[in-house]
């Protein structure tokens, strides 16, 4: 129809490329057929919400949330959502929608010399996937013990019980001391006092390697044949969870002493808004917990319609994972709340574990103590174990997606084995972790494996996108997927405010570097120093590529130099492809402008086409 064809003139459809309408040129997309694409919608939506939402909303959250003010931390989380966080989230969705490619190949379309943001993304992923999945298998372990008609870590009265174990449930006038462990403690899965710290992590435990094995199994089958089967298996893992937290929720809230957990866990202190600290907590669990910068947002949206409402759907996402972290605070501080009116304690004594031992020994025991303390407790490694699957499911699709569409002669029909060889590897990769010793190894990889690695790649890629590839051509590219460009606020935020809420992160991490600890024991320098080599393996590939494109490039270094800083300038300033094709353009500018034209694949140079 006429009308239909006017509107979507006006509108830039890549269907009909350029038009006398826009202010600037609209690229045309070109799709391929072979490309896989999500079955419905809600598969999407779904996979986007199980990477987001993570083992670290119900752990990582709830005690940065007290320990940083309470209630009045809310304020700068919510804040560092809004201009940090979910600008971040919207690039990423837009950016993966657009040029339809992972996070390797995207960057021949962006700007080359970043490609090794790229290999760094993959390599941190894959570092990723050597912990991540022990935890899951942690909770896979626990899964399995729950099948008893009394929980094992209930009572002190097992052959492994020492002396200072204390069962505080059920009896009165009972002391509790420094040296007091409770069940759950001594009968850690960790089982981590039979290891002397990272010196002597021990053997690996063979129904740990059982459990990681199952996980891996369903990693595999899960992921094989791309979106089609992936999406299919978030509808459980990724909604299953919401359901457990809800029967958590109305269960910790009919426990004695609830309401002292949820008053500690919300009461504000305003004075620690003065707190610089409180400002970097704030800023770090929003990036950590949406997932900006891990390519994953890239890989899942690459296989998108290219309409699809990405604006619409990063607002929903980010939503529901800021919501959900909070619910889960609840769901932690009502039992928390429950413990101490048990061991007559604050609730501050009670809740000084943070990381995996508050999902591990504390939230157990209080689990077990509880009326149907079996099925409770099924329940819970049950939503453990599908919030870590669907993070595990995007972080590896993030690695196959980036080098199926880097080398798709290599893997393009192989797809199946490349998943094969890559849970292979991420097995191997994790058998340190399942030692004694393993949950040493698990904080190591954790703070240095990813930690400021991660953080530096999202620095430069919202540099690379906003400043080099040009904040006009990166806003008209949104306007040819959804028909309007973002407004002004979204620019400021990708140019200005969300590169410097990463840098302000950076900065902080290096000017009060905190001392490594787990449990009682302290990492030593020796280790320390290898974790710092454990994070620059990961980060070094982004130097390296560049080097690497510099000496490529033909002519002097001063040459090489300048025509990057044009490439730069015309990104920026002359936003018109045409415009751009009748500059006179050296041999060297034309290595930097191999981006082509934004059409969604590599163009001959300039000179070539002319």
């Amino acid at each position: 129809m006429p009308g239909q064809e006017s509107t979507a003139a006006a509108h830039g459809s890549p269907k009909l490329g350029y038009t006398n309408t826009n202010s600037a040129p609209v690229p045309v997309m070109t799709q391929t057929d072979s490309r896989d694409k999500w079955s419905k919608k809600m598969d999407f939506l779904l996979s986007v919400i199980g990477f987001a939402v993570d083992l670290g909303n119900v752990w990582r959250f709830p005690y940065i949330c007290y320990q940083n003010g309470g209630g009045a931390f809310l304020i700068p989380y919510i804040l560092m959502a809004i201009f940090g966080g979910v600008p971040l989230f919207y690039m990423e969705l837009a950016l993966g929608q657009f040029h339809r490619t992972g996070a390797i190949s995207i960057w021949k379309h962006i700007c080359p010399i970043f490609k090794g943001i790229g290999y760094s993304i993959c390599i941190i992923a894959l570092y990723v996937s050597f912990y991540y999945n022990t935890i899951i298998a942690w909770a896979l372990f626990y899964f399995y013990s729950s099948f008893s008609t009394t929980l094992p870590w209930t009572n002190c009265d097992n052959a492994w019980n020492t002396p200072d174990c204390t069962n505080y449930f059920g009896r009165d006038n009972v002391t509790w001391t420094n040296s007091s462990k409770s069940p759950a403690e001594e009968r850690n899965v960790l089982e981590i006092h039979r290891a002397d710290g990272l010196r002597d992590v021990g053997g690996v435990r063979w129904q740990l390697m059982l459990c990681l094995f199952l996980i891996f199994t369903i990693v595999y089958f899960s992921l094989w044949k791309g979106v089609k089967t992936s999406g299919k298996v978030v509808w459980v893992t990724a909604t299953l969870p919401y359901v457990v937290l809800l029967i958590l929720l109305v269960r910790g809230a009919t426990l004695p002493g609830a309401w002292r957990g949820v008053v500690f866990y919300l009461k504000p202190q305003w004075s620690k808004l003065l707190e610089t600290s409180v400002w970097v907590d704030a800023a770090a669990q929003i990036f950590f917990s949406l997932g900006p910068g891990f390519g994953v947002l890239l890989a899942l949206s690459s296989y998108n319609p290219f309409t699809n409402n990405c604006y619409r759907d990063a607002i929903v996402t980010s939503l529901v994972n800021c919501l959900t972290s909070l619910v889960s605070g609840f769901v932690i501080f009502t039992v928390l709340g429950h413990m101490a009116e048990m061991r007559n304690m604050e609730v501050a004594d009670v809740a000084r574990d943070k990381g995996p031992s508050l999902l591990f020994i504390t939230y157990p025991e209080a689990i077990a103590n509880m009326r149907g303390s079996t099925f409770f407790a099924i329940i819970f490694f049950v939503m453990m174990i599908t919030l870590g699957l669907d993070s595990t499911f995007g972080g590896l699709e993030a690695i196959i997606t980036a080098v199926l569409d880097e080398y798709p002669d290599t893997f393009a029909h192989r797809r199946e084995l490349f998943v094969l060889l890559l849970v292979i590897v991420c097995f191997l990769g994790s058998l340190s972790t399942l030692t004694h010793g393993g949950a040493y190894v698990v904080k190591l990889l954790e703070e240095f494996g990813v930690g400021s690695s991660i953080i530096a790649v999202g620095f430069l890629e919202a540099i690379a996108v906003s400043w080099f590839y040009g904040i006009n051509r990166f806003s008209n590219d949104i306007k040819s997927m959804l028909g309007s460009a973002p407004g002004m606020f979204w620019k400021v935020c990708w140019v200005v405010i969300s590169p410097a809420f990463l840098a302000y992160i950076i900065v902080s991490s290096l000017v009060r570097p905190q001392p490594l600890t787990l449990f009682e024991y302290k990492y030593q320098d020796w280790s320390i120093m290898v974790g710092y080599m454990v994070g620059l393996s990961s980060f070094m590939w982004i130097p390296i590529y560049m080097v690497y494109k510099l000496v490529w490039t033909p002519g002097s270094l001063k040459q090489v130099c300048r025509s990057m800083l044009d490439y730069w300038r015309i990104n920026n300033d002359l936003q018109s492809i045409d415009f751009i094709r009748q500059q006179p353009t050296t041999n060297y500018q034309a290595h930097w402008l191999e981006v082509g034209d934004g059409r969604g694949s590599v163009q001959e140079p300039l000179e070539t086409r002319r």
